[in-house]
């Protein structure tokens, strides 16, 4: 009796590895499927759907500024859509729809403290066309 008891325990774990073994390839499959095919279709998409304002905050010593509220808007609208700040370089970036439309971008300084930059003034409005899924570069320049 103890025999068959060893003999049947033994083929109930062979069993269950057997169908551990199986899962376990499965799911590296289905994770191996869904990985291969979301690069591919990835590589293969079209333009991007976006269009990209890039540019950099000027101080009046012509050094990049850190911090300053960038605000953007369709020339046209009268309330800013977008808010971004800008970085460590002085650099900002939004995405915007893709087409044909003018944006205007200008700094909010209100409430920016800086004490190298005491005395800021807002920067004039500056217009930027995009055409399509582009990249459109610009400045600020504080006074």
């Amino acid at each position: 009796m103890r025999k068959k008891r060893k003999t049947r325990t033994a083929t109930i774990h062979s069993h269950a590895r057997a169908i551990f073994r199986t899962s376990v390839s499965a799911c590296c499959i289905v994770l191996f499927s869904l990985f291969h095919n979301g690069t591919l279709s990835a590589q293969h998409r079209g333009p991007a759907d976006y269009a990209l304002i890039f540019g950099t905050v000027w101080g009046p010593d012509d050094h990049p500024v850190y911090g300053v509220t960038v605000k953007i808007r369709r020339a046209g609208e009268k309330r800013a859509r977008w808010e971004v700040h800008s970085n460590r370089l002085g650099e900002f970036e939004q995405r915007v729809p893709v087409g044909r439309h003018d944006y205007v971008i200008w700094a909010d300084l209100r409430g920016y403290k800086s004490p190298v930059y005491k005395h800021l003034q807002s920067a004039p409005e500056v217009t930027v066309h995009v055409e399509s899924n582009e990249r459109v570069d610009t400045g600020v320049h504080l006074k």
